[in-house]
């Protein structure tokens, strides 16, 4: 018996492998399927400003690392001793005005590298109900600020187009290699009422299909329609019934395995998974002779893979197990 649709996801146009180089930003799918990349070794930038909803607060950032702009000084703010910005989430914070901005900047000119000379940028988009601060307009988070001076609005479908359309010119101008991966975020933004997510996520939706259908560099990765038809119970959340559980979070991951590494890659990342597995791995008896010889396999693989990637910090784990053995 079938107990649920699936629906196919054709092979992407744009592969990644690990000599690709990745930078994604957005709302949580961003980081989750960002942080999986990370952990299986692809050369990635995650978030680097934080968590970002809004694509018009994405626009932004991209649109300020794509010119090297420095940041607005007016848009800090203090709380608590603590300082942060209105255009990134509260992830970006300092002690001090100086080190904030120098921390800033330093997040820019890296982005700016990524978008410049890298292969692959994935956004996801995450709500279109943006807020504006009554001094200097939309903000990407508002920090804990007062209501009163923010304005709660939808964002139109033209707003969020046409800043998008530009962007993406001028970054097919700077790096006509770069593939861009668009994707809606399953996570509800139900805190907004259930009708004004769906809403949201329908001009979302639109959004990344217009993008699309304009660009050659553009494709649309189904994660939404995966969460909402695939996996529709409520069984694939957390306790909140906003966010996917992990299980829901690693059957995504399959299916962009699938669609985005071809079948080496694939291989590569079962290989490095199954390292994982063994780093994680808790024996009986941690002084005994089969657990020494099992430091001992795990650490030879290692050294065998370390020429491909970078594992020395797990090897340095192993060893550091391993002289407490002798010890």
């Amino acid at each position: 018996m079938q107990w649920f649709t699936e629906f196919e996801i054709p092979q992407s146009p744009f592969p990644i492998s690990h000599q690709s180089k990745i930078l994604s930003m957005g709302s949580c799918f961003a980081q989750s399927m960002g942080t999986k990349m990370n952990t299986h070794k692809f050369d990635i930038s995650i978030n680097p400003f934080g968590t970002i909803f809004h694509p018009l607060a994405l626009h932004k950032l991209l649109d300020m690392a794509l010119e090297k702009r420095a940041i607005n000084e007016n848009q800090i703010l203090e709380r608590e001793g603590m300082y942060f910005h209105f255009s990134a989430h509260s992830d970006l914070v300092e002690t001090s005005k100086k080190e904030l901005i120098e921390k800033f900047n330093k997040k820019i000119e890296t982005t700016s590298s990524y978008l410049k000379s890298g292969s692959h940028l994935i956004l996801t988009f995450g709500t279109s109900w943006i807020y504006e601060h009554q001094d200097f307009g939309p903000v990407a988070n508002c920090h804990k600020q007062p209501q009163k001076i923010f304005k709660k609005r939808l964002s139109g479908l033209e707003e969020m187009q046409s800043p998008f359309f530009e962007l993406f010119k001028k970054l097919t101008e700077a790096n006509p290699n770069l593939k861009i991966i668009l994707t809606v975020s399953p996570v509800r933004h139900i805190k907004d009422g259930i009708p004004e997510n769906q809403l949201s996520k329908s001009l979302l939706r639109v959004l990344c299909y217009q993008l699309e259908e304009a660009f050659n560099s553009v494709a649309y990765f189904p994660s939404y329609e995966i969460m909402m038809d695939e996996l529709r119970d409520y069984r694939f959340y957390k306790e909140d019934r906003i966010h996917p559980t992990a299980e829901a979070e690693n059957y995504i991951w399959e299916k962009w395995m699938q669609t985005y590494f071809d079948s080496a890659t694939q291989n590569k990342v079962n290989e490095i998974s199954k390292i994982h597995r063994e780093l994680a791995h808790r024996p009986l008896n941690p002084h005994s002779d089969s657990h020494r010889k099992f430091l001992q396999n795990l650490l030879d693989k290692l050294e065998r893979f370390n020429g491909e990637f970078d594992f020395s910090r797990e090897i340095n784990k192993v060893q550091k197990e391993l002289e407490g053995w002798n010890y």
